[in-house]
This record gives C-alpha cells, sequence and structure tokens, in this order.
C-alpha cells in the first residue's frame, strides 16, 4: 500500500514538474513576445520622434517664408505708395501746365489783337 502511494505520489509530482515546465515554457514565450513588442514600440516611437522633427522643420521653413513674404508685401505696398504719390504730383503738375498753356493761349490771342494794329 505504501509503495502504490508513493508510486502514485511519483506520477502527481511528475506531472506536476511537467506543468511547471509547460507554464515556464509559455512565461518565457510570453516575456519573448513581450520584448518584441517593446522594440517595435521602441522603433514606432522613434519613427513618430523623427516624423515631429520633420514636422517642426517644415513649421519653421514656413514661419521663415512667412516673415520673407510679408518683408515682400511690405516692400510692395511703400512701391505702391510711392506710385501714387508720383501719380499725384504728375496730376497737379498736369493742371498747372494746362493753366500755363490756357494762359499763355490768351496772351497769345491778345499778343495778335494787338499787333493786328501795325502794318509791316
Amino acid at each position: 500500500m505504501v509503495a502504490v502511494e508513493v508510486r502514485n505520489l511519483a506520477q502527481r509530482a511528475a506531472t506536476a514538474a511537467g506543468e511547471i515546465k509547460r507554464l515556464i515554457g509559455d512565461s518565457v514565450q510570453t516575456i519573448s513576445d513581450g520584448t518584441k513588442q517593446v522594440e517595435q514600440a521602441g522603433s514606432t516611437m522613434e519613427d513618430i520622434v523623427k516624423a515631429i522633427e520633420d514636422v517642426t522643420r517644415i513649421m519653421s521653413d514656413i514661419a521663415a517664408a512667412s516673415v520673407q513674404q510679408n518683408e515682400g508685401i511690405n516692400q510692395v505696398h511703400y512701391a505702391v505708395t510711392q506710385m501714387d504719390n508720383v501719380t499725384q504730383q504728375n496730376a497737379a503738375l498736369v493742371e498747372q501746365l494746362a493753366a500755363s498753356a490756357e494762359s499763355l493761349s490768351q496772351q497769345t490771342r491778345n499778343l495778335s489783337v494787338e499787333m493786328s494794329h501795325f502794318k509791316i
């Protein structure tokens, strides 16, 4: 009877040892899978960081281009303002020239009338 109990106990111990071995194998596989997932997550994070750096660089380039564009617009505005001022000055000069021409024309008519009194 003791021998039967020892045999049963040995069988249960062997079964338990096999179960423990299987659990250890499963744990090792789970840890290996977890390690691979961590490595993949690390690689993905590196890709994300690189993408963020790329976007940051692009945004910086856009900001610099916006500043340059704003400076260009300001220069165009200044040039248009200058051209408007010159155009207004030219318009005033044309008005003065027209008034002078009218005055000169009147004086020419008057001189013509005065000259008609003389005989050559």
